[in-house]
């Protein structure tokens, strides 16, 4: 008996427990106070973003520190919008999806929606379509134009590691040789120097480079790309409240025009 009248208090203080929760939960949402980045964003007066500063042209730090690129000038736009200051931290292509909330509010630089990053993020909605395809130089076009013909013994394959180009090169080359290469600023240099035959990366990636290096490398079927892949920010898992005033101000920047100016010259 005594042991059921226990059970029977424990169950009336969790029914207790359970009505207080609930009704404080209510009145923080009626009050407006919810635990949100972008209410401490905006109390602290800065907006701190992850980027990899190696992906031209959406994000690029030079020797001297100083940035540049499409999601560059957008992370102004947001910042602007947000009346706040603007401040980088710069990631890696493997930790960029974790550096989101420890190191910084949002991630910005070209970055793949991906499975394994929505295990760690949420995305905002796509700003951009894109896919896997190769780039190579000029005389070698017809020789990569597939992957039967990529993956082969001797055909060696640049990539820069960490992102989702290494991922595909490794799901997808078997015969082929994957060369590694650390620095993404000198890559398609190192590719046209000759430490490789080709490099697989985003269509909007290669036709950038092919309009750098015009007659030397050329993009190879940027419109019909291995891949489906969609490019969108990065912001913490879990803050719903952040994720849609994001959203919501791309949706604006790409409807009204303001996307289209940053990226026009850079994304054609």
């Amino acid at each position: 008996m005594v042991s059921w009248h226990r059970s029977r208090r424990a169950g009336w203080v969790a029914v207790v427990l359970a009505v207080v929760a609930t009704a404080t939960t209510t009145d923080a949402a009626a009050s407006g106070k919810f635990d949100s980045r972008l209410d401490t964003i905006v109390a602290h007066g800065v907006l701190t973003v992850c980027s990899t500063g190696d992906y031209k042209p959406f994000s690029f730090r030079d020797a001297n520190g100083n940035w540049s690129g499409v999601d560059i000038d957008m992370a102004g736009e947001l910042a602007k919008q947000l009346r706040v200051k603007l401040a980088f931290h710069q990631s890696t292509w493997a930790t960029v999806a974790t550096d989101v909330g420890r190191e910084c509010d949002i991630a910005m630089g070209g970055i793949s929606i991906t499975l394994d990053r929505a295990r760690s993020v949420f995305f905002t909605q796509p700003y951009l379509r894109d896919g896997k395809t190769p780039i190579t130089r000029c005389e070698n076009t017809a020789k990569y134009q597939t992957l039967a013909q990529i993956d082969q013994p001797g055909v060696r394959v640049i990539v820069n590691p960490g992102g989702t180009n290494e991922q595909f090169d490794t799901a997808n080359l078997h015969k082929a040789t994957i060369v590694r290469y650390p620095d993404n600023n000198t890559i398609f240099e190192a590719l046209l120097a000759g430490a490789a035959d080709l490099m697989i990366t985003d269509a909007t990636e290669t036709r950038y480079q092919a309009a750098l290096h015009p007659g030397q490398l050329c993009a190879v079927h940027p419109d019909q790309p291995f891949t489906f892949v969609e490019k969108a920010y990065l912001v913490p898992r879990g803050d719903v409240v952040f994720q849609q005033w994001v959203d919501q101000w791309l949706h604006i920047a790409l409807d009204d025009g303001t996307f289209q100016r940053i990226s026009g010259r850079a994304l054609g």
